[in-house]
């Protein structure tokens, strides 16, 4: 995914949009609740993970890796460790490196998945 750098100021501006352009809650709709006392508490709605789009790689883990690393190794961004979880069956991101020699998928490419 290829940010022009007007877009990526654009995340820096209060109330534009609670999540950066690179979060995988980017697109996830805001909903308003109104509590009792009237106060608004927005939130993101549920984000189903969606089905991987285009190719994938194998990589094998090594020890002392974190999903944080495989992030910036694979999209030079330390915080698109999402996009290795989402193309994996896992519930908790640390169970794709916790275990050394498991085979993982990486998505190819920078596009969003």
């Amino acid at each position: 995914m290829v940010i022009e750098p007007f877009e990526s100021a654009l995340d820096s501006v209060p109330g534009s949009h609670p999540y950066p352009r690179t979060s995988r809650y980017h697109d996830a709709e805001i909903a308003v609740h109104v509590r009792e006392d009237g106060t608004e508490v927005r939130y993101a709605k549920r984000r189903l993970v969606p089905k991987p789009e285009g190719e994938t790689s194998a990589h094998v883990v090594s020890a002392g890796e974190r999903p944080d690393h495989l992030g910036q190794r694979y999209f030079g961004d330390p915080g698109q460790w999402w996009r290795i979880a989402d193309a994996n069956p896992v519930l908790d991101p640390r169970e794709l490196t916790e275990e050394p020699g498991r085979e993982i998928d990486v998505p190819d490419g920078l596009g969003h998945v």
